[in-house]
Order: structure tokens, then sequence, then C-alpha cells
């Protein structure tokens, strides 16, 4: 499978591709009931990958008032690593930012899931981040 680079300019300047994920706890998987915990966020032509998490404890309290909390933290705080790369990604510290964005996103069956990945236009995949974060998990 091949990726495509799109650029578009115009009002506001160049504009890239980029792809997000919203994270989300689930902390009884039989219910299905979520709470959204954070954004990844990957702009393939600015070779850009990040993670922001917030966990709000009191809604996911509401939902399972005996969630891990620390465990839930400890695999939020391991996907901003993986994003960041270096000796906090761990084995993927080799990989780029794509491999490694397409491995946080895949479906999985845990307490941490990635929702559906959706896309957009971005001059600043960081401010970008940030935005998505304020819009869809504070």
């Amino acid at each position: 499978m091949t990726e495509r680079h799109f650029t578009r300019t115009g009002q506001g300047g160049d504009r890239e591709v980029f792809e997000y994920a919203l994270l989300r706890v689930v902390p009884r998987i039989e219910r299905g009931e979520c709470v959204n915990a954070g954004v990844i966020v990957y702009c393939r032509a600015r070779s850009f990958l990040a993670a922001l998490t917030h966990l709000d404890e009191s809604r996911l309290l509401a939902l399972d008032p005996r969630a891990d909390l620390a465990g839930v933290r400890a695999a939020l705080d391991a996907v901003e690593g993986v994003c960041a790369g270096g000796d906090s990604a761990g084995q993927a510290a080799a990989d780029a930012p794509g491999p490694r964005f397409r491995w946080l996103v895949a479906p999985r069956s845990t307490i941490v899931q990635p929702g559906p990945v959706h896309t957009g236009l971005t001059a600043d995949p960081a401010a970008e981040t940030e935005r998505l974060l304020d819009l869809l998990v504070r």
C-alpha cells in the first residue's frame, strides 16, 4: 500500500494532511462505556507524531469506582512515550513515525483503546494536537 502526500496551498498558507485518533478509556469492556483521555496526531509530510493525554479521574471513577487509575495512567504515558520516540518508545524506537502511529491505532481489546482514525488539514500539527485535546477530551 502506498501513502499519498497532499499539500493544500491557499488562504492561511500551506496545510498538510494529518491523521488523528482519540484514546478512550473503557474500564469495563463488557459495558462499552468510555471516557476520552487523549489524542494521537500523525502528519506524514512533517514526520510528526505526538500524543497528548488528560485523564479526568472523576469521570472514569463514575463509570467504574474500582478503576485502576495508576494502570490507566501508565498506559497513557506509554502511548506518549511511543509517539515521542527515543528510549521512551521501547522496541518501537527504531520504527519511523508512520509505523508507530499504525501500531498505536490498531484495534485492541484493552482498557485504553484507540478510536477510529480521522483526517484533516493543518499548517501546525503540534497546535492541532493541542486543539483536538481541548475540543475532544478536556
